[in-house]
């Protein structure tokens, strides 16, 4: 019903309620190929961002958006003392990070069914929050992230790690360029407000939240070829766009698209670039 919805609405005239539900159905679609090896910059960036709280081992985190539960398992396995509690609205990520966590028998830690803008939390309860690629899928980021923080105690600390402007850079554009070429339009692109260190400090500030810094990392990698950018696109958030495509277009779409990727290979492969800022501050 959600990809239907998407369909018959430009972007234009939908609620946050119809936006929500697209998204929600996006990400159960691809959950389970959400932990494919050509997308390793998510654990990548989970290290990162666990590496910035300096966690002492014995601390209470709440992972927001949690997914696959990249974040929420690198922080269990360095919190003998502590948990985690790891929330996202998608069912089918939530069933991943479970299997996950069952998997590798990690027991401090919890997943559950959650709206970032509806914590079911009680304030000051947590000592750190975080939130890796996941705020900007909201509106109001601004609220959201104010009420992240009001989980979390005086004098705790909130990260935030989301993409740079230029992330995947020049084939993302390729991508956008052939499905605008193909009257598919673009999603909200929220991202784009915090896509710099300047955006970052002000959504930060906005909240309350102080002692901020920002740090940039490229998370990027080579791709052995075309094909693996296919599988960066569709295992990830780029499918719903494609799912706009008329079925029976998806495999020209397909074909074109990677000719004009696989021009841009070199001796190397494919260079996917990754920017990614790091925010940190304190409540």
């Amino acid at each position: 019903p959600a990809r239907s919805l998407w369909r018959q609405n430009p972007f234009s005239t939908m609620n946050a309620e119809q936006v929500r539900a697209i998204l929600k159905d996006t990400f159960n679609v691809v959950a389970d190929a959400y932990d494919h090896p050509v997308l390793r910059f998510f654990p990548a960036s989970a290290r990162q961002l666990a590496d910035l709280l300096e966690l002492r081992g014995d601390e209470r985190v709440l992972d927001v958006a949690t997914g696959t539960g990249h974040v929420a398992l690198e922080l269990a396995a360095r919190l003998p003392r502590g948990r985690v509690a790891g929330v996202d609205f998608s069912a089918g990520m939530l069933a991943q990070a479970r299997q996950k966590a069952a998997a590798r028998g990690v027991a401090n830690v919890e997943f559950a069914e959650m709206d970032m803008q509806a914590l079911k939390f009680d304030d000051a309860s947590f000592d750190a929050a975080v939130c890796a690629f996941g705020i900007f899928f909201v509106e109001d980021m601004e609220t959201t992230l104010a009420q992240i923080a009001t989980k979390v105690r005086p004098g705790g600390t909130v990260v935030l790690c989301n993409f740079q402007k230029d992330y995947f850079f020049p084939l993302r554009k390729l991508l956008t360029d052939r499905l605008a070429a193909h009257g598919v339009p673009l999603p909200p692109q929220t991202w784009e407000r915090i896509a710099s260190e300047a955006g970052c400090r002000t959504l930060f500030a906005t909240a309350g939240l102080r002692d901020v810094r920002v740090e940039a990392r490229n998370m990027g990698y080579w791709l052995a070829d075309e094909n693996e950018w296919w599988d960066v696109v569709w295992n990830a958030g780029f499918r719903r766009m494609l799912s706009q495509l008329p079925a029976a277009d998806l495999p020209r779409f397909r074909a074109d698209h990677l000719r004009d990727v696989a021009a841009l290979k070199t001796a190397q492969g494919l260079r996917l670039d990754i920017g990614v800022l790091f925010t940190v501050g304190t409540v």
